[in-house]
């Protein structure tokens, strides 16, 4: 039987790639999403995999959610924590709104999906976890300070999680995309793309998503359980750890 995996915000951008590489894989996927009805719809027609609307900010709708999708699919053997979001501005102009909301999308959300499936996992005697983290949790970015601490904490989340996990066979660990074409950076103006981005990457180019997707792959094998707490930079040169 293939093995079940969940995909957080798997309906768009880096999620429907990742949707469709671990589909492509041989696994059972299902796809979170948050909001975006049309665009889940249009992603679960064009694939056929199945979608599951909840907030992976809140723990009790996450524990709904993976209910739901065990029901439906079985045993959630690989969580791939995706879904984030962006509320960018300088500290000095940031909100606490803005922090609290890009927390609870990109830190709280890992913690609340991987405690809602780790139980079950080291149950089995098996796990797969993988969480996208940044570039930006690795460096800092100006502007971002939200967006950063939430993209590092999920680094140090994943190296304890890797410590609990690995004597019941589960491995977690992080991959750190730099800037891939998603529909979101490319709506970034040319001349910005041109001038401030593309001159900062050695490759000289934008990642495609699928790229990613790959590394996730690659890492939720059965053959990886000897990678875990590891994490994967996937920036094209731009920063070297």
């Amino acid at each position: 039987m293939a093995r079940t995996a969940l995909v957080t915000g798997g309906t768009r951008g880096i999620g429907e790639a990742i949707s469709i590489a671990l589909k492509d894989a041989g696994y059972t996927v299902a796809a979170n999403y948050g909001g975006n009805d049309e665009a889940a719809n249009a992603f679960k027609e064009k694939t056929g995999i199945p979608v599951y609307k909840f907030d992976v900010g809140d723990f009790e709708a996450c524990a709904a959610g993976v209910a739901a999708v065990e029901a439906d699919l079985g045993p959630i053997e690989v969580l791939v924590n995706n879904a984030g979001i962006t509320r960018d501005g300088m500290l000095h102009k940031t909100g606490l709104e803005n922090w609290q909301a890009v927390i609870r999308t990109n830190l709280d959300s890992v913690f609340n999906l991987t405690r809602n499936v780790i139980e079950g996992m080291r149950a089995r005697g098996f796990g797969r976890i993988v969480t996208i983290s940044s570039i930006n949790g690795q460096q800092g970015q100006m502007g971002q300070t939200n967006y950063a601490a939430a993209k590092a904490g999920v680094i140090g989340f994943t190296k304890a999680v890797a410590l609990e996990g690995a004597f019941k066979g589960i491995t977690a660990n992080v991959i750190a995309p730099g800037y891939v074409g998603t529909e979101m950076v490319r709506a970034v103006p040319e001349e910005v793309l041109k001038t401030q981005i593309l001159p900062r990457i050695p490759v000289g180019r934008l990642a495609e998503p699928e790229e990613v997707a790959r590394c996730v792959v690659f890492l939720t094998a059965d053959e990886a359980g000897f990678i875990t707490g590891s994490t994967l930079t996937a920036n094209g040169g731009q920063y070297m750890v």
